[in-house]
């Protein structure tokens, strides 16, 4: 990633479908989805497709013990239950965190759905600034992605009062750029990919031939992004049917005001 001539502390924020930890040779391995993330270095992680829980008596819960070998506290929603497993969205940090809101998005099926769409939003506090982030897992269906794409970004969760400045909406969209979904978040959103150092943004889907551009990190006006893009070595290419999406962020602290009246610029972190 490229390194911005200012000054100041940026922050690294990952977005990452693990398949339920299935690698593209069908294998299961948390522990290289733990290798992956570790070498990205991130303060925030947002995970689709987390599979937690325990099948039999004595297996260790895959989830937590990505989070601990990690380092870092786990906050989950299931949007699958099934024969005592889990599955759903994750929000990883290091930093101090909590759950503000976790729930269901709208769905248009009438029928009982077998995955449950949801979003999960985290308040993270960062060298004293609090930094909303908000993990999503749309549908497969058009239609019913754009409602949820407009729920995303509607009073319950963007739009709401205490999703202030700086927010970050975040996940795997199943929405590629030329969808309606996809524009109806990056016209209230910046998309972080636009500012990559790559030229131009980059396919997320999939590892063995990317040509779908499916995962996205939107971030509200005042977050600077330093650099955006997939992340794609050996290693990323086989532990996933998604690369995983790093964004170097830098967020601006509200203005202070000095003495005499005048607004002071605020520190970056």
């Amino acid at each position: 990633m490229k390194h911005s001539d200012k000054q100041g502390r940026t922050l690294r924020i990952l977005t990452y479908n693990v398949h339920r930890w299935l690698g593209t040779d069908r294998q299961i391995s948390p522990n290289r989805i733990t290798d992956v993330i570790a070498s990205c270095n991130p303060d925030i992680v947002a995970l689709q497709e987390v599979r937690v829980g325990r099948v039999h008596p004595g297996e260790i819960d895959q989830a937590a013990a990505v989070a601990s070998a990690l380092g870092m506290d786990l906050h989950f929603q299931p949007t699958i239950r099934i024969l005592g497993e889990q599955y759903g969205i994750a929000v990883l940090t290091r930093h101090s965190s909590k759950i503000v809101r976790c729930g269901r998005l709208p769905t248009q099926s009438t029928r009982p759905s077998f995955e449950k769409r949801s979003a999960l939003w985290v308040e993270v506090e960062v060298d004293g600034q609090r930094i909303q982030v908000v993990n999503a897992h749309l549908s497969l269906r058009s239609g019913e992605r754009r409602t949820q794409a407009a729920a995303l970004i509607g009073p319950e969760w963007i739009g709401h009062p205490d999703c202030a400045e700086p927010a970050v909406l975040l996940g795997d969209f199943n929405a590629p750029p030329y969808s309606r979904s996809y524009r109806m978040i990056a016209n209230r959103m910046q998309d972080a990919q636009l500012s990559n150092s790559f030229g131009e943004p980059q396919p997320t889907f999939h590892t063995r031939a990317p040509v779908l551009r499916l995962d996205h990190v939107f971030v509200t006006k005042s977050i600077e992004v330093v650099d955006a893009g997939p992340v794609r070595n050996p290693l990323t290419r086989v532990a996933s049917d998604h690369f995983p999406l790093l964004a170097e962020l830098r967020v601006r602290k509200r203005p202070a005001v000095a003495a005499g009246g005048k607004a002071k610029e605020g520190v970056l972190l």
